[in-house]
């Protein structure tokens, strides 16, 4: 990639050209774009005399990629930012309206990140038991994680940590499960999540979870307050459950795949609902760590140590599990017409127990696992730009059209055939500014 500066011309436009564009849902005609003060300000149409210009030497420009499931922090996003990933949507977790203000000020080199504040679950439920035993007190992980940032990073995720430890009250009536939905939006939450997860998938059966109408209430408060509901769900019957319950999306694929796998897919469909699979992590619970992408050099460059070795392991909770399975269900639901959206479920820091994940590498690696069930490499990055926006709401994201976000990703190759040419990112740009990406 040449180009005439990345800084801003007399102008304040910036002209990137010579490009092929995947807008978000198809290649289009046109080979330049524009952008000024962070918006597209057009695609195509004559470039000003005085426009910086970015030659992108025929590379493909896409939207920047969306996360659609994660649980993050400051360093996830900056990983993620390094992968083009330039929206992580948060599942639970501190990053709502004002864990972002706590968290993220003045921060430009990192992912935008929308969040669904704490997750409505039993006392005990999931995911207490990925999680060590602290007590209140600041677990080591999250100790290790401090060291390597800055001092006004630090204070800013210990107030984080502290804030998100004494809002999360616990749930076990519908007046609770009331109650906590209106703290999570009064702190800003995004959306809504709640968790159906007894833990047979996870090697834990009989993790407590909230009856139906607990649950059934929390959704139905959600939606009083024009909040969109996500549910975790990993079997079939869950997902049944999640889908008579009223929810907008399943954070998850089921791994089970029952006879009654018709059933579940008509439910789906019928509901309106979109489905995130994390294939990713469905590999990684039935014991296949993400070696192959650990090993890849336009991976392994830009993630630490450990991350690369969390990479290498995986969770290893469900052997007798099967990736066909998954893939079949997949292409099932996708069939049947049902938004399929890309999302990892990686953790904020590298724990060796939640393997086979990484920020921004794992969404690369799960638009492979989609080609491979049997999505079009356009199918499989619509699932991470088009259609993620689009069901979260988020107007300004997700396309390369006139008006929206300067969220880009340029990249050597044709990922619209060949959907490994994702991972080979010559530039990236965040509301029109461009990243260090190494």
């Amino acid at each position: 990639m040449s180009s005439g500066g990345q800084s801003h011309s007399m102008t304040g436009v910036t002209a990137i050209t010579n490009a092929r564009i995947f807008d978000g849902e198809k290649v289009i005609g046109a080979r330049h774009i524009m952008i000024q003060g962070g918006t597209i300000i057009a695609v195509g149409g004559e470039i000003p005399a005085h426009a910086a210009v970015i030659n992108a030497d025929n590379a493909m420009l896409m939207p920047g990629l969306i996360d659609a499931h994660v649980h993050t922090s400051v360093g996830g996003l900056r990983d993620a930012l390094k992968f083009g990933v330039t929206t992580e949507l948060e599942m639970n977790g501190g990053f709502t309206k004002k864990g972002r203000e706590i968290q993220l000020q003045n921060l430009g080199d990192v992912a935008d990140v929308r969040s669904a504040g704490m997750a409505v679950t039993a006392p005990g439920g999931h995911p207490d038991e990925l999680l060590p035993d602290h007590d209140g007190e600041i677990p080591d992980f999250v100790l290790k994680e401090l060291e390597k940032l800055t001092e006004k990073e630090r204070n800013a995720m210990l107030e984080a940590f502290a804030h998100d430890h004494d809002e999360a009250p616990q749930v076990t009536t519908i007046e609770e499960a009331v109650k906590h939905v209106h703290t999570q939006v009064e702190n800003g939450a995004d959306y809504i999540k709640i968790m159906i997860e007894e833990g047979t998938v996870m090697g834990v059966p009989g993790l407590p979870v909230l009856s139906e109408d607990i649950l059934k209430a929390a959704v139905r408060e959600a939606h009083k307050l024009n909040k969109i509901v996500l549910a975790h769900v990993l079997t079939a019957d869950s997902s049944l459950s999640a889908i008579q319950m009223g929810v907008d999306g399943l954070a998850h694929l089921f791994i089970d795949r029952p006879e009654s796998t018709s059933e579940v897919v008509a439910a789906i469909k019928d509901s309106g609902a979109f489905v995130t699979p994390c294939l990713v992590l469905n590999a990684s619970i039935i014991g296949n760590p993400a070696s192959e992408l650990a090993g890849d050099p336009r991976v392994n460059s830009k993630l630490s140590r450990e991350w690369i070795d969390i990479l290498n392991s995986s969770f290893n909770t469900y052997p007798q599990g099967s990736l066909d399975n998954s893939f079949k269900s997949v292409m099932d639901i996708h069939k049947a017409g049902v938004d399929i959206l890309v999302g990892t479920d990686v953790s904020p820091v590298p724990l060796h127990n939640l393997g086979g994940l990484a920020h921004g590498a794992s969404v690369h690696h799960e638009l492979q696992l989609l080609v491979k069930a049997g999505f079009t490499p356009v199918e499989a990055l619509q699932s991470a730009t088009s259609k993620p926006a689009r069901r979260f709401g988020l107007q300004d994201r997700g396309r390369i059209a006139e008006g929206l976000r300067a969220d880009l990703v340029l990249v050597d190759g044709d990922p619209t055939t060949n959907i490994s040419d994702s991972l080979s990112i010559q530039a990236v740009w965040l509301k029109g500014e461009g990243q260090q990406i190494h």
